[in-house]
C-alpha cells in the first residue's frame, strides 16, 4: 500500500510540475488564417507583469502596408509587436491588452484564454468585448525558421 501510496504521490507531483510550462499563453503561436489568407507564428513572452508577442514568421513575408501610420507602411511585418499590455486575471487568462491586427492596420483591446485542449482563444474589440472578433491559435513548437 506504501508502494501504491508513493507512485501515487510521485505521479502528482511530476504533474503538477509540468502544468506552469504548460498552463500558460507564454510560447509561439500559430495564428488562424487572416482575411488575406496569411498565417503568422506570434511569440508571446513576458514582459515585466504584463505578457507581449512578437511575430517571429509569417507565411508570406510582407511590408505593414494596410499600417493607419503612413510611415509604418514599409516596415516588415516580422519582428512587429503584435500584443501586448496584457494583465493576468488568473493561471492561463489575461485581459485589457492590445492586438495589432495587420490585415487592416488598427490596433484593438483584447483579451487571451488557454482553452481546455491547451489552445489560445484571442479576442480583440472595439470598447466592449461584444464588438469584435475571435481567433483560435494553436501551440507552435518553436518559431518556424524565423522571418
Amino acid at each position: 500500500m506504501n508502494t501504491t501510496k508513493t507512485l501515487c504521490l510521485a505521479v502528482m507531483a511530476t504533474t503538477a510540475m509540468a502544468l506552469p510550462a504548460s498552463a500558460d499563453v507564454f510560447g509561439h503561436w500559430l495564428t488562424e488564417k487572416t482575411e488575406t489568407g496569411n498565417q503568422l507564428v506570434v511569440e508571446v513572452a513576458p514582459c515585466g507583469t504584463s505578457a507581449c508577442g512578437t511575430i517571429v514568421w509569417i507565411k508570406e513575408p510582407k511590408a505593414d502596408a494596410n499600417n493607419i501610420d503612413d510611415a509604418l507602411k514599409s516596415r516588415p511585418l516580422c519582428g512587429v509587436q503584435m500584443i501586448g499590455d496584457f494583465t493576468k486575471d488568473a493561471e492561463g487568462e489575461w485581459s485589457d491588452g492590445f492586438i495589432y491586427a495587420p490585415d487592416d492596420g488598427k490596433t484593438y483591446k483584447s483579451r487571451m484564454r488557454l482553452t481546455e485542449d491547451g489552445n489560445l482563444y484571442v479576442r480583440g474589440y472595439i470598447g466592449i468585448s461584444l464588438f469584435g472578433r475571435s481567433q483560435i491559435w494553436t501551440r507552435e513548437s518553436g518559431n518556424r525558421g524565423g522571418c
